[in-house]
């Protein structure tokens, strides 16, 4: 059995960094042969290991530790007034758990997404494979989770891993003509709300960067933690 004592670790050559203009970013990958299970998971997120497809990596790059993982401490998160309005407007929403699979309408959601809101990022232009390697090569504990209009149209869809202690926010994507809904800040809401009731502790919500806009909204779900040298510390 794989465990942090028999971990190997590889880093990528100086890349151009994706959040920061003029810095060059280095990434930390477990082995991608090992076998993590959820233990494991857990213990890697813990010190800021986040989850893509088949990969489990977190920043390691010289000179800069702008990148912080954040969490949410979800038994004492209380929501802002605005984002109890956002819950209110969006009481019509259904929302159900659904198979890990390839669904043309899920991928034509994906895409529209990507090309509406991220048609300078890494994941432009979407393709078949770049979803399916980055979302659908998931693990046991990994839900989809879908949330439909009154009439059934598809509004958004999150995609989540449990944890021994938390969920793992691991991609959020939605309808951009919806944007009143304020759907990427409901689907947060809901991942605290599933996460207390599972009994667990933590909303993992991948890395925040400050200064970055890109990444601002993260820390408006208060209380907050960051990972700082390996402690994860209120701010």
């Amino acid at each position: 059995m794989t465990s942090m004592q028999t971990l190997v670790f590889y880093a990528t050559p100086e890349h151009k960094c994706s959040y920061l203009d003029n810095q060059l970013a280095t990434t930390l990958f477990v082995d991608p042969k090992a076998r993590v299970e959820k233990d494991l998971y857990t213990r890697l997120s813990h010190l800021g290991f986040r989850r893509s497809g088949n990969h489990y990596y977190r920043p390691r790059c010289n000179n800069c530790n702008a990148c912080v993982s954040v969490r949410v401490p979800v038994r004492t998160f209380e929501p802002t007034r605005a984002q109890r309005r956002c819950l209110k407007r969006n009481t019509d929403l259904i929302a159900s758990s659904v198979p890990v699979r390839f669904e043309p309408e899920h991928f034509s959601l994906y895409r529209q997404y990507i090309e509406h809101r991220h048609e300078d990022g890494d994941m432009y232009p979407p393709s078949v494979e770049q979803y399916e390697n980055f979302l659908l090569e998931a693990r046991p504990e990994t839900r989809l989770t879908e949330y439909r209009l009154p009439e059934g149209g598809l509004a958004c869809l999150s995609v989540t891993d449990q944890l021994d202690d938390g969920l793992s926010a691991i991609y959020t994507f939605f309808d951009p003509a919806l944007q009143n809904r304020s759907l990427g800040v409901y689907a947060i809401l809901q991942q605290i709300e599933q996460s207390r009731l599972l009994g667990l502790d933590y909303l993992y919500m991948g890395y925040w960067i400050r200064g970055c806009q890109k990444m601002s909204y993260k820390t408006q779900y208060r209380p907050i933690e960051v990972l700082i040298r390996d402690r994860w510390m209120r701010i």
